[in-house]
């Protein structure tokens, strides 16, 4: 009995498959990043802004109601304005709770269907179907997309790339047959998106890299022979449209302008926007510029992938000045192929523009030197360079088929093994914390926050020492600090704390830090001499530090040697002029010292610097001497 298909019936099959190829090639995509992906539906909140946004926040908690909602719309707290984001996370604890593992297959779906819109449109505008399976997988499968995916809190980032994916199709729409009804309705989801997350800002820009290629709405005419060489490598572009292409492009860029204003009103009226003293101008430029690169590192050999990644404590000249030149060449080649190779100058300075707003030139809250989730949107640019870049390159070769289905199967098959690696370090927060720690180097807040993990998973003795190993990177990190005496108060007086800290002394002898909290462990417990030679210590190791100062003063104030108290109080003032303890401590050992005058003049120098605590006025002992003065009487009648 013959099993051939008869070649008609072969030619209906193939006819079919071509037909129904994008259905085919839409279904295959979420099956693999189902499959890749359907363990975070396993995983639980990380305590890195999760709780801020879902499971501690009180309005998100409620669910949608009138109340939670109203609070959506205003100003929240929490960094910049994104009322549809805080929608969508009250959406999820109306309809899942706070079970996790839901908020994270929301997430999911997001970033599918973001993949599959990313697909469409790209096949629809530029009708390459290889091409645009090719982008699509890369953006779905890539690891540099876990955290956009695997972090409830960045919920804004899937949410808002949705929309943007909503803008480019409806945009691409539009352009094929405009009308009023269509250009209204790409504003409107343009809008939404920016109400997800302002990082959508330079969305306008991107809108008329597109009426470049592969719209074609903007036109290259060739430069003429006889213009001198400078000239004739700069493209011309056709004017007649350009006019009405950017007037077209005004109410998206004023949108654009209203959400950065929102933004910077929300985050400067809650204190988180930091200074260049906080955060020197050239370096915030010389990390912006590597950053560049390093993105595009990451993407090619994405290995070392962290959560968090610190910010360096300098940039070199050279690689500041290497990488630079490098950005500048590669546009100016770019720019110099742009007829012949549209895509190259769109996919790039798509790149380009869309890291702008995140690359860091400004800055607000905790800042790292680089985000994997910023990388979201921006590598779609690279990806289109990577997909119609490589078969330029193989076009003379025999068997470019072959070797570029090849090529593309091997690439995507590497990408999924990492990805589903990557995707296991975000179980929890340890897991999450302790894997950011074996891929960077001096990373203060994953030592902090993988500590503050432990602590609340029992584990004083390991939090205890990776809240000092955050300490020894950033001796001034409060959160850490804070977290330290929590884990300590936690051991009371026990001798095991004390234990804990000498067998760290025994590893790091001279680290200040350590004396410093050995200072602090002694003093707690009475031991002042002790106290006082820890503390003494790790002025020795680090000249300026002034909590190890202060309590080293108030040691000795203890022991009644006031003159060593205040000499190490008034150098503590010239480090710190609005240490308003310390101006109070001094006006103590006056008081104890009967020097009534210097005293008072002390206590003005602390309300004027801002001192109101006037119940310990009326109750500290140490004043007793000074109770009588007309000044002090003064003050107990005022407060």
């Amino acid at each position: 009995m013959d099993s051939t298909i008869p070649r008609d019936n072969k030619e209906r099959l193939k006819a079919i498959l071509f037909r129904q190829r994008n259905i085919i090639f839409c279904l295959l995509l979420v099956l693999v990043t189902v499959t890749v992906y359907w363990q975070v539906g396993e995983h639980e909140f990380v305590s890195l802004d999760d709780g801020m946004y879902v499971s501690e926040n009180q309005r998100v908690m409620q669910g949608l109601t009138a109340e939670s909602i109203k609070w959506a719309f205003g100003f929240t707290g929490i960094a910049y304005w994104h009322p549809l984001t805080w929608l969508s996370h009250m959406l999820d604890v109306q309809l899942f709770g706070l079970e996790p593992g839901m908020h994270h297959i929301t997430n999911l779906i997001l970033h599918i269907l973001n993949g599959l819109l990313l697909f469409l449109v790209l096949k629809g505008m530029t009708g390459d179907f290889w091409r645009s399976c090719f982008v699509a997988a890369l953006f779905v499968l890539h690891p540099i997309n876990v955290e956009s995916v695997a972090w409830i809190a960045e919920r804004k980032n899937v949410l808002s790339t949705f929309f943007l994916m909503l803008t480019l199709i409806t945009y691409w729409h539009y352009s094929k047959r405009p009308s009023y009804s269509r250009y209204l309705l790409t504003v409107v989801v343009f809008a939404m998106g920016l109400m997800s997350k302002p990082l959508l800002v330079t969305l306008p820009l991107v809108l008329l890299l597109l009426d470049f290629w592969p719209l074609e709405r903007i036109r290259l005419i060739s430069s003429p022979s006889g213009t001198n060489r400078i000239t004739a490598m700069l493209p011309k572009f056709q004017g007649t449209r350009i006019g009405y292409l950017l007037l077209e492009k005004v109410p998206f860029f004023i949108l654009a302008m209203v959400s950065v204003i929102l933004s910077i009103i929300s985050a400067r009226g809650h204190g988180i926007v930091l200074s260049v003293q906080e955060m020197p101008l050239h370096l915030r430029l010389a990390n912006a510029i590597v950053s560049y690169m390093g993105y595009i590192g990451k993407t090619v050999w994405p290995h070392k992938l962290a959560v968090f990644y610190p910010y360096p404590e300098m940039v070199p000249l050279w690689l500041t000045i290497v990488t630079g030149l490098w950005l500048l060449g590669v546009t100016f080649l770019i720019l110099r192929k742009m007829e012949r190779f549209p895509y190259l100058t769109v996919g790039w300075i798509w790149y380009l523009i869309a890291l702008l707003p995140i690359i860091g030139l400004v800055q607000a809250g905790l800042w790292p030197a680089m985000a994997d989730r910023w990388a979201y949107i921006p590598l779609i640019g690279i990806f289109i360079i990577a997909a119609w870049g490589f078969p330029e390159l193989l076009k003379l070769w025999h068997h470019k088929k072959a070797g570029l289905a090849a090529m593309a199967a091997t690439v995507i098959s590497v990408i999924l093994v990492v990805t589903w690696v990557q995707i296991r370090y975000w179980a929890n927060s340890i897991s999450l914390y302790r894997h950011a720690l074996d891929v960077t180097i001096k990373n203060d807040v994953a030592h902090n926050n993988l500590g503050a993990a432990l602590y609340f998973s029992g584990n004083v003795d390991e939090a205890i020492f990776h809240f000092i190993e955050a300490l020894r990177i950033m001796p001034d990190y409060k959160a850490a600090s804070d977290n330290l005496k929590t884990a300590l108060a936690t051991y009371g007086k026990n001798k095991k704390a004390v234990a804990n800290m000498e067998n760290l002394l025994k590893v790091y002898p001279a680290d200040p830090t350590i004396h410093y909290l050995l200072g602090n462990l002694y003093r707690n417990s009475g031991e002042i001499d002790k106290a006082i030679g820890h503390y003494e210590k790790a002025l020795t190791g680090r000249p300026e530090f002034s909590e190890a100062m202060y309590n080293l003063a108030m040691c000795y104030a203890t022991k009644k040697a006031y003159e060593k108290a205040l000499v190490l109080l008034n150098r503590m003032i010239e480090i710190r002029p609005n240490a308003i303890g310390a101006y109070y401590n001094i006006t103590a050992i006056y008081a104890k010292q009967n020097k009534k005058v210097e005293s008072i003049l002390w206590l003005k120098k602390a309300i004027k610097k801002g001192f109101k605590n006037w119940e310990l006025l009326k109750v500290d002992t140490k004043l007793e001497n000074i109770r009588e003065t007309e000044y002090y009487q003064s003050l107990m009648r005022k407060h």
